[in-house]
């Protein structure tokens, strides 16, 4: 891997780069984003040529459209994409997280997908999560501290990403947020809500000095914030590349900070961090009406059940329907059949035994007779996929906390990528480390290793990783990507991407249209309806067809772009502070 210094990019040009892409699209740079609200904001959205980006914040937008107007590929634009969000939002990714990279390789006609996941300490084991009395901890008293951490995986997913993809050189990609960092930002609407939102943020040293004012309070958005922390830990990344975190000082302050956590002392040694791996997959594509709709395989859950949901609803037409209660009455049924073999079966299938026929046609055929189009089902129960070891499986419902983001790119060459990054719970562990927080993501394993006696495929084990719903995703028609897309959401973005291919494939909505739509949510334990949206509008129907509906806050943040034979359509959520740019 190259071993560049940073290219010579100053704070005043880094930060007139940031200006100028986001005012060639007429947007807000991102001191001026104004505060968005679902109610009040349209998506953003925005038509380009041949390359764009779509991310959760403007600044991190322009840092991709940077890398891109260089000449970089769209490898090189999701590093300077992921290293911005580190700095900009904070709470939701960065590199004391995870990724999953789903890429699609012009030159080579293919998808790869690259695993991100954290990984459990290899001191860990079935009981990781159960107190003295042998009951599982409640969840978010095992969040704050260092227990709850995994080895982190952004940092090598990407890398192995610019080993194989990138143009630029890697220290390149680093040099937009090393120059935000030094010379601060504007916290945004946002990020000051969630930082006031955070339980326990302040009881962590490091997390309360820089979230927090001097006399106590959560930072106020419009506030400026520098960090000089990061920017150092990023230096030392881009001139030495991911060994400088997995094995230099930064190693030893994450194995530090989180064995002496003030709170759930963990099990991290500095074997673990060096011994970590990301690992490319192949992607894993379910057809759907002469499309594939390809995303992540195991850890994820994510490629899995969103194909599951789709494939279950293909001998529907969903087009003649509508956007109506009976389009998502069938969505509900076919969701709750989905995320009850996602319950049973699912989990990191390299050191869990996991069906090879979840996404089988005519398993999924004979599982669609079950869905009623007049009428709820009584129940909806995990199937028996041809697989010996079904019986030996107990479910499992570990719920997941949208600590996430997603973004999406296309560059010049028809490289593409959807990337879906996080730290779990917002603000992560709240243990924050060279200027970045660390993971709480051993928190998706399940705390019951077992039910009657059967094991739970989501339990922890040494070296495993938990089971995740991210699922960056990648449409494709005649072999060719036609519509990138992704959320986060914990284990609703499996519901929010699904109904999102639904919305611009089968109703044929706009882009911005379908991200603005309002969420129709059914995980298994009821329908949840968007409140405040036109979702609200479907209870009544809903009703009639057997269902219970409630309000919920659905936050997603859908970012997404279709590629059409005239050019890109990019549209970004109008629930979070998103932002497209493109030439």
């Amino acid at each position: 891997m190259p071993r560049a210094p940073i290219a010579p990019l100053t704070a005043l040009l880094a930060t007139a780069l940031l200006a100028a892409s986001a005012a060639a699209q007429e947007l807000p740079a991102a001191g001026d984003q104004p505060e968005r609200t679902f109610e009040t904001v349209a998506a953003a959205r925005g038509e380009a040529r041949r390359e764009m980006v779509v991310a959760a914040h403007p600044a991190a937008t322009a840092a991709g459209m940077a890398m891109l107007e260089r000449g970089g590929s769209a490898a090189d634009a999701a590093i300077a994409v992921q290293m911005m969000l580190n700095l900009v939002e904070p709470q939701s990714s960065g590199i004391g997280g995870g990724s999953f990279i789903l890429y699609w390789d012009a030159a080579g006609q293919g998808l790869v997908t690259i695993d991100g996941r954290e990984t459990a300490p290899r001191a860990a084991g079935p009981d990781y999560w159960l107190g003295e009395d042998g009951a599982p901890l409640a969840f978010f008293s095992a969040v704050p501290g260092g227990r709850s951490v995994g080895v982190p995986g952004t940092l090598r997913a990407f890398e192995k990403l610019h080993a194989r993809h990138g143009r630029l050189p890697w220290a390149d990609a680093f040099a937009p947020a090393i120059a935000a960092a030094e010379a601060g930002f504007e916290v945004s609407p946002r990020m000051a809500a969630s930082i006031a939102e955070a339980p326990v943020l302040d009881a962590f040293p490091a997390a309360k000095a820089y979230f927090f004012t001097e006399a106590g309070a959560p930072r106020p958005a419009g506030s400026r914030l520098a960090n000089p922390d990061l920017a150092r830990s990023f230096r030392l990344v881009a001139a030495q590349g991911a060994d400088a975190f997995y094995e230099g000082s930064i190693a030893g302050d994450i194995v530090a900070a989180t064995r002496d956590a003030p709170m759930n002392p963990g099990l991290l040694t500095r074997e673990d961090l060096a011994a970590y791996e990301a690992v490319e997959r192949p992607a894993v594509c379910a057809p759907y009406r002469a499309r594939e709709v390809c995303g992540m395989g195991p850890p994820s859950s994510g490629g899995l059940t969103v194909g599951q949901i789709l494939m279950l609803l293909s001998g529907f037409d969903l087009a003649a329907s509508g956007d109506s209660a009976e389009t998502w009455h069938l969505f509900a049924e076919a969701s709750r059949l989905a995320y009850a073999d996602r319950g049973l079966y699912m989990a990191d299938s390299d050191l869990t035994g996991m069906p090879e026929g979840l996404l089988d046609p005519a398993y999924l055929a004979a599982r669609a007779k079950l869905i009623d189009p007049a009428a709820r089902a009584a129940e909806a129960a995990p199937g028996s996929p041809p697989w010996k070891e079904t019986r030996l499986r107990a479910p499992d419902t570990q719920p997941e906390r949208p600590g996430t983001t997603h973004f999406v790119i296309v560059d010049r060459y028809g490289d593409m990528a959807s990337v879906t990054s996080s730290i779990e719970t917002g603000f992560g562990s709240r243990l924050m480390v060279g200027g970045f927080l660390l993971n709480n993501e051993l928190t998706d394993f399940s705390f019951r290793p077992e039910a009657d006696g059967k094991p739970v495929a989501n339990r922890v084990e040494a070296g495993k990783r938990p089971r995740s719903s991210m699922a960056p995703t990648i449409v494709l028609e005649d072999g060719r990507p036609v519509l990138l897309t992704g959320s986060p959401g914990g284990s609703r973005i499996i519901e929010y991407v699904a109904e999102n291919v639904i919305r611009i494939l089968d109703l044929g909505q706009d882009p911005a249209e379908a991200v603005s739509a309002g969420h129709v949510v059914e995980r298994g334990s009821g329908v949840e309806l968007e409140s405040g949206t036109g979702a609200e509008a479907l209870a009544e129907g809903l009703r009639a067809l057997g269902h219970a509906p409630e309000p919920a806050n659905l936050n997603s943040g859908l970012h997404v772009i279709l590629v059409t034979p005239d050019g890109l359509i990019g549209a970004a959520d109008p629930r979070r502070e998103g932002a497209v740019a493109g030439n």
